[in-house]
């Protein structure tokens, strides 16, 4: 098989090396990847969000399976134009794909669906956004609608905190269109974690359970990022836990989404908040998230092409996925200032000092200049370990970690340590 996987992150690096276990695959390409993927895959110059261009390269190149990997490229609707040219893809189309392109559509579906989560108003005026602060109960969450890079979250101690991220959002339009409207919501309180099902349409499969750290610093401090770590599984979803997720959250958006007509084929990531109440819904995103998967993909035993395959046929209840029982902690090393301001072009250092049965890692922000691997970008790189338990995972990541070098280089040194938070 032709392999094109959509992307240039440490997600994407995680799915290509997946997938390039796979017997099935004969070539593997990559558009428009990083330094990292270009070791394993054919690295094409075409934009993630270049729906035409894309395109044109699947159909030259004969494409047999397209894995999407970021979440601009579905909300453009990548799958709707493969698909009607004939071409297998997996991902949602660009109706489903609404569930992350607006925060607005998932909270009025997850309303109508009955699917527990925070209590919220929806605001298209930041002066009437102002004025209803007036009357909020603190701490509050305001969100903008649109996609922002996981950044558009924005968790409001008071009053002045929240005027700040609506003078952001709306009138500065520091994430342009996406702020056109924000969700103002209640703040759940408890522990969050993530879960991912890949879903055919009717059926979906769970994957397991995994653990975000979006803040910046330790002790999750400071504004949120794109994800500084990432650890599976997660102990605080016991059995009970998570039957309750799937019977409250997984299924009726499955079921939902189906019976609206928009089945949602692809992964359906839902951030949850472990809340007194019970489980609730934070959010959905609808793809492979980032790092999580860098934290999942590596206890894959199964043939990932072959799931991919039958999530694209419809038949999902046909096949079953073996995990490795081991715990996997995923360390994000970030370019310093980010997720502000930062410089590119560093020299990485060390990698060759990672062996492979120790750690791999996993390039997001990297590109080769003249045959030297450097910086490009505000997450760098993703060092993922396997062990016993989320303890020795974590102490052979931050081992292989303290290998590599490179200018203003940042990391969090708390992953997986405070399974709570």
């Amino acid at each position: 098989m032709n392999v094109l996987v959509i992307g240039s992150g440490g997600r994407e690096h995680a799915l290509c090396w997946k997938i390039k276990q796979s017997p099935k695959v004969k070539r593997l390409y990559c558009a428009p990847g990083n330094g990292g993927i270009a070791r394993i895959a054919e690295c094409v110059g075409i934009a993630a969000d270049d729906v035409q261009g894309l395109l044109q390269f699947a159909l030259s190149k004969k494409i047999d399976l397209t894995i999407v990997g970021p979440e601009a490229s579905l909300v453009a609707g990548v799958v709707d134009i493969f698909v009607q040219k004939g071409l297998k893809i997996f991902g949602p189309s660009q109706a489903a794909s609404q569930l992350e392109g607006s925060k607005v559509f998932a909270k009025e579906f997850m309303q109508r669906r009955h699917i527990p989560t925070a209590v919220y108003k929806v605001f298209n005026d930041p002066a009437l956004a102002v004025t209803y602060l007036q009357q909020a109960k603190f701490p509050l969450v305001v969100k903008a609608d649109g996609i922002a890079a996981g950044k558009g979250v924005y968790v409001c101690a008071d009053i002045k905190a929240a005027k700040k991220a609506i003078e952001e959002i709306m009138v500065q339009k520091i994430f342009a269109v996406a702020g056109d409207r924000i969700v103002i919501e209640e703040c759940l309180q408890g522990p969050e974690v993530s879960l991912l099902a890949v879903c055919d349409g009717k059926h979906f499969l769970v994957l397991p359970t995994s653990q975000d750290h979006k803040r910046i610093f330790d002790d999750d401090l400071g504004p949120n990022t794109g994800g500084m770590g990432a650890f599976s599984p997660s102990p605080l979803v016991t059995v009970e836990v998570l039957d309750q997720i799937i019977a409250r959250i997984i299924e009726p958006t499955i079921r939902g989404m189906y019976q609206e007509g928009n089945p949602f084929k692809g992964v359906l990531f839902a951030g949850l908040m472990l809340t007194s109440d019970g489980p609730k819904a934070l959010e959905f995103n609808v793809r492979f998230g980032d790092p999580e998967t860098q934290s999942i993909l590596p206890r894959l035993q199964s043939d990932i092409v072959e799931l991919f395959l039958a999530a694209c046929d419809g038949r999902l209840h046909e096949i079953k996925v073996k995990w490795d029982e081991s715990s996997c902690v995923c360390i994000v090393i970030a370019s310093g200032g980010y997720p502000g301001k930062y410089q590119n072009g560093f020299v990485i250092n060390g990698l060759d000092g990672v062996k492979e049965e120790d750690a791999v890692v996993f390039h997001a922000g990297t590109k080769n200049d003249g045959g030297t691997l450097v910086t490009n970008g505000g997450r760098v790189l993703s060092v993922v370990s396997l062990g016993r338990n989320l303890e020795a995972a974590a102490v052979k990541a931050y081992n292989n970690v303290s290998k590599i070098e490179f200018d203003h280089m940042f990391f969090r040194r708390d992953i997986a340590v405070k399974i709570g938070k």
